[in-house]
């Protein structure tokens, strides 16, 4: 009768799985809104009010510098988070990751400029910055976790795509608020105050993120690990001694879906104004546009993944990519603007099919006990990787005068070794829903217990 015991857990896989599925979606929408929108405003404002004595180049400089500070720190964040919610669960971590964030985000609107307090700003600019990539960095594989192990087994994929659309709608609704301050404000207004606005926004917006994130429970997969007592000691040892197979597939997997938009929505934006000729306004409605689609087929991958297996899309995407690279960026060459959306639009349909999957294949990959620090340190580390996609391509491009392949080397050489790794992972067995149930496979099973409890 004693094995009896995890049961009540286990029925609890008939949860409002959508409301969980909805929390972790705004949250993840909200950590990339804050993220992104620093990335827009860094470009034109952040350098003049904060760095302003270094000059137009240093203080541009400095700027990037901060974008990238905040990718550094996010597997130093993986490690603290992923420890939190290995120990102390997956709900209440997620509750710090996002509320840090939010906080992070609406203390950046009120910070002194340097003409008001020197360089005050810049050093609590900084040290803000480093709280946001320390919260991203424990983020992903919190909300990937919330979502999958409170549904059952035939749609944990699909509900480990729906944290992913908050990287699109995160990236849409910074661009709008960036589009709209400027079209409403002047140059000079923005300067003075209105670029407090959008971060300020934070604030209402993480209100919303913790009452959603607030409203729902522990997973029941983590309840069961409390209550067998297997929570591990040190899960970020533990991870590279038990799987550290598992952990190079991971960062191989993600490599393709984080590095292929910086690739697209960093790199090939400015090499589309510098080389091409092609205007600002062109490229930001073509990859806003791409943003938008989206917002159907993350979804739609993850229904795919849930009957094929995410492994398999994430191998579909790589492949997709790797075959439409070079013929891609050369038809860019010769585009008019509806051949660059149309270009853009498949440059991005094809590795979001990798990005949406990645949650599903990354989660049958590791235990339970360990789970959260494997999929946040894994992320982080192909992230950190990502974030250095752009400067490779435009040293590549660089040193072969911006020859017209020059950023489908890239984006090939990611789509390969993604390929390979979600070859890898579709060859492997899943790792078991709970330790009690190492079978777990099918729903009837889970309504059969729930009715009997």
């Amino acid at each position: 009768m004693t094995a009896a015991a995890p049961r009540p857990a286990l029925a609890r896989q008939t949860a409002p799985t959508r409301r969980v599925a909805w929390a972790s979606m705004v949250g993840t929408s909200l950590e990339s809104f804050d993220f992104y929108l620093f990335a827009y405003f860094s470009a034109f404002f952040v350098g003049p009010l904060f760095f302003d004595p270094l000059g137009q180049f240093g203080a541009t400089s400095a700027a990037f510098l901060t974008i990238a500070l905040a990718f550094v720190v996010r597997p130093i964040g993986a490690v603290i988070f992923g420890y939190m919610g290995d120990r102390l669960g997956r709900r209440a971590t997620l509750l710090w990751t996002v509320a840090l964030m939010g906080v992070a985000t609406g203390l950046i609107g009120l910070l002194p400029t340097y003409a008001q307090a020197g360089w005050l700003g810049a050093v609590l600019l900084i040290v803000l910055r480093i709280v946001q990539g320390l919260s991203l960095g424990g983020e992903w594989g919190g909300s990937i976790l919330i979502a999958t192990e409170n549904s059952g087994p035939a749609k944990r994929a699909f509900y480990a795509a729906v944290p992913q659309l908050g990287s699109p709608v995160g990236s849409i609704l910074s661009a709008t608020v960036f589009i709209v301050l400027t079209a409403v404000l002047p140059a000079e207004q923005i300067a003075a105050w209105g670029w407090r606005i959008p971060f300020l926004l934070a604030i209402p917006l993480l209100l919303v993120s913790l009452y959603l994130r607030w409203s729902i429970t522990e997973t029941p997969v983590f309840e069961s690990v409390v209550a067998e007592g297997r929570r591990d000691r040190v899960p970020f040892l533990t991870m590279f001694a038990k799987r550290p197979g598992a952990m190079a597939i991971a960062i191989g997997a993600a490599l393709l879906g984080i590095g292929s938009y910086s690739l697209m929505n960093t790199y090939t934006v400015n090499y589309g104004v510098e080389q091409l000729g092609f205007s600002v306004q062109d490229l930001l409605v073509a990859t806003t546009v791409g943003g938008l689609l989206q917002l159907v087929t993350i979804p739609l991958f993850g229904a795919w993944a849930s009957r094929v297996g995410s492994a398999n899309v994430v191998v579909w995407g790589a492949l997709g990519t790797l075959l439409i690279t070079f013929p891609m960026y050369f038809l860019l060459q010769f585009a008019t603007f509806p051949i660059l959306v149309a270009t853009m639009l498949v440059g991005g349909i094809l590795p979001t099919m990798a990005w949406a999957a990645l949650g599903g294949l990354m989660n049958d990959l590791f235990p339970d006990a360990f789970r959260y620090s494997a999929l946040s340190f894994a992320y982080a580390l192909a992230a950190t990787i990502s974030g250095f996609v752009p400067y490779l391509t435009l040293t590549l491009g660089e040193a072969t005068g911006y020859a017209w392949w020059h950023p489908g080397v890239i984006l090939a050489l990611m789509s390969v070794i993604t390929l390979f790794s979600a070859w890898v992972a579709s060859r492997r067995h899943a790792e078991p829903e709970l330790a009690t149930d190492p079978g777990a496979g099918a729903e009837p099973e889970f309504a059969i217990q729930s009715a009997n409890v």
